[in-house]
């Protein structure tokens, strides 16, 4: 069974390949890349290839691309030399939570002091 993408979905787009992007990482399961308006020196995406709408559409079947993500995450921030001094990881949720793209996403910024609240 294939990754499941949406066709008028920006980010299974961009994971495809169908759109270009600045890519940090790629596997089989997930691609990140950088925003395109950075919020930080560093600022870049986390993104299942599978589309998956938000936080709530997890469930018993994809929660394991979730720890996938985040060891990724890991691994990027330690190659990316932001590990040690700190780093924000963000997942909007909904149009109040912010969320403008409609596929499961994780921002992680960093290189500078990120203050709180953030807005």
């Amino acid at each position: 069974m294939g990754v499941k993408f949406m066709e008028d979905c920006l980010f299974c787009k961009i994971a495809k390949g169908e759109i270009p992007s600045k890519k940090v990482y790629e596997d089989e399961t997930v691609y990140a890349f950088y925003d395109i308006n950075p919020e930080a020196p560093i600022h870049f995406l986390v993104i299942p290839k599978e589309h998956i709408k938000s936080a709530n559409d997890l469930n018993d079947n994809n929660i394991d691309i979730i720890s996938h993500i985040f060891k990724v995450i890991n691994k990027l921030v330690v190659e990316l030399n932001i590990a040690d001094k700190g780093y924000r990881i963000i997942n909007n949720c909904g149009e109040d939570g912010g969320q403008t793209v409609n596929h499961i996403h994780f921002h992680v910024l960093g290189g500078r002091n990120l203050q709180w609240p953030p807005g």
